[in-house]
C-alpha cells in the first residue's frame, strides 16, 4: 500500500476533533463541560479567523524583515525567535488580545531584532554586549577541563556531542566548539583543512 493511500484526509480531522469534544463532555460534570472542553462557538470562530490572520501577518513580517530575523546567531536572536513563537498563539487563544494588538507586537519584534543586528555589525560595544565569544571545549582530541567547567558542560555531554556527529573516538576530533547560540560544532580531523575557521578561538572564554 502506498504512502499516499495511508494519508488521513483533511476532513477526518474535523471528525476526530468533534469526536474528542463529545467524548470529553461525556466524562465531565455538567458544570465543567463548557469550560474544559468547549467554552463557546465564538471562541472556535475566533481561533479560526484570528489565527489565520495572525499567521498571514507573521509571514508578511518575516518576508519584509528578511531571513536574518530567524537566524539564531547569538542569544538575542534566540530570544527574538522565542518571543515571536510565543506571541503568535497568544493572539488567537486569548480573548483579551485583539488582532491589531497582536499584529503590532509581532510587527515590533522584527524591527527590534533588525536594529540590534545592525548595531552589532556597526557598533563594537553593542556587538560585545549581545554576542559572546565561541569557546573551544576540545582541541586535537584533548578535552579542555577548564573550559568545560566554566561552561558547565560535563565530559559525558562532550562525548555525546561527538557521538551525535557520527564520530566514535575523541582522537578523530580536531575541535569541539560551543558557539554563541549555545549549539556545539564538532570538527573532525579530516574536515579541519587549514583550521582558519577556528583560528583565534580561545579555550576558556
Amino acid at each position: 500500500m502506498s504512502q499516499a493511500a495511508l494519508a488521513v484526509p483533511p476532513w477526518w480531522l474535523v471528525v476526530i476533533f468533534l469526536s474528542l469534544v463529545m467524548l470529553g463532555r461525556s466524562f465531565l460534570k455538567p458544570n465543567e463541560r463548557e469550560v474544559l472542553v468547549l467554552d463557546n462557538v465564538s471562541g472556535l470562530l475566533r481561533g479560526l479567523v484570528v489565527g489565520r490572520l495572525a499567521c498571514v501577518w507573521l509571514i508578511a513580517v518575516l518576508r519584509c524583515s528578511g531571513r536574518r530575523t530567524l537566524a539564531q546567531l547569538n542569544a538575542f536572536d534566540f530570544i527574538g525567535t522565542v518571543a515571536l513563537g510565543s506571541t503568535l498563539p497568544t493572539v488567537p487563544l486569548s480573548s483579551s488580545v485583539a488582532w491589531s494588538e497582536g499584529a503590532l507586537a509581532l510587527g515590533l519584534l522584527a524591527p527590534l531584532q533588525f536594529m540590534v543586528a545592525w548595531c552589532s555589525v556597526h557598533v563594537p560595544w553593542v556587538r560585545s554586549a549581545v554576542t559572546s565569544v565561541p569557546t573551544v571545549l576540545l582541541r586535537d582530541g584533548q578535552p579542555d577541563l577548564t573550559a568545560l567547567a566554566r561552561q558547565r558542560i560535563t565530559e559525558d555531554s562532550l562525548r555525546q556531542a561527538v557521538r551525535s556527529a557520527g564520530i566514535g573516538g575523541l582522537e578523530l576530533v580536531s575541535a569541539v566548539v560551543l558557539k554563541c547560540n549555545g549549539t556545539i560544532s564538532v570538527i573532525s580531523t579530516s574536515q579541519r583543512g587549514s583550521g582558519s575557521a577556528i583560528t583565534g578561538l580561545v579555550a576558556s572564554a
